[in-house]
């Protein structure tokens, strides 16, 4: 399941660790940036891909409704507010839902997946456009999450993926990163025509191969890796 990429936007530091903590037991949510103003996240929208946003409305300088109204373009909006007194306002501005503080998990997840369904129907609009337009390409990064920190990461520039206990070690050119995830949630985000699954234990960028030799794959960096006995037929004929 692709992950739905979620900005918090929230003047309270206490409001962004509930949040973290809440978004971190639904592992097909990924937040990608945290944000304490309105400005600072108009100026993260403009600069990076979010499908969900949780914005809280009482916030300085631009209250949370008042941001939305000034936005061309928008992710999706979930409110997350102590006040229930902009809950209609707050649908008026089409948003998803409306969490009120204190947030429990249940009707926390109930909207995410109010969201991923918006997201689900919008998609196939999305991509039609995308097609539409002569030399378009779809998003070519993903975020990982390291320690507190999202780090953006271009998919050219991965490597290969090696499971490492409780973290996968996402290589790269000039060494590694590693982030609190499993090898398997990493191949249902990873576009399949350009990532493959070789062994329990690695998950190989096709485009960074240099050479097969028996049962080893060989990447451009000189680095060898076994092909697992289970992976071996389906990765050879993925190879054509």
């Amino acid at each position: 399941m692709t992950s739905l990429r979620a900005l918090i936007v929230d003047d309270e530091p206490l409001a962004h660790d509930v949040l973290l903590e809440l978004a971190n037991d639904i592992p097909s949510l990924e937040i990608v940036g945290q944000c304490y103003l309105a400005t600072e996240a108009m100026e993260f929208l403009r600069n990076n891909p979010v499908d969900v946003m949780f914005l809280d409305i009482q916030m300085p300088r631009l209250k949370g409704t008042d941001f939305l109204k000034v936005l061309d373009t928008r992710p999706i909006v979930i409110i997350t507010s102590a006040y229930p007194d902009y809950a209609l306002e707050g649908f008026e501005l089409e948003v998803c839902d409306y969490l009120l503080k204190p947030i429990q998990f249940e009707r926390f997840l109930k909207a995410v997946n109010k969201a991923r369904n918006v997201w689900e129907q919008q998609a196939p609009a999305a991509e039609a456009s995308v097609d539409e337009q002569p030399g378009a390409t779809r998003a070519e990064r993903i975020f990982v999450k390291v320690d507190k920190r999202h780090i953006q990461v271009a998919l050219p520039d991965i490597h290969y993926l090696e499971a490492f206990g409780n973290y996968v070690k996402l290589w790269q050119q000039d060494g590694h990163i590693l982030t609190a995830r499993t090898l398997s949630s990493f191949i249902e985000q990873l576009p399949e025509s350009q990532f493959v699954r070789i062994h329990k234990s690695f998950i190989i960028n096709r485009d960074q191969i240099d050479y097969l030799e028996g049962n080893m794959v060989v990447l451009k960096n000189g680095k060898s890796l076994l092909i697992g006995k289970l992976y071996r037929s389906t990765f050879r004929q993925s190879l054509g």
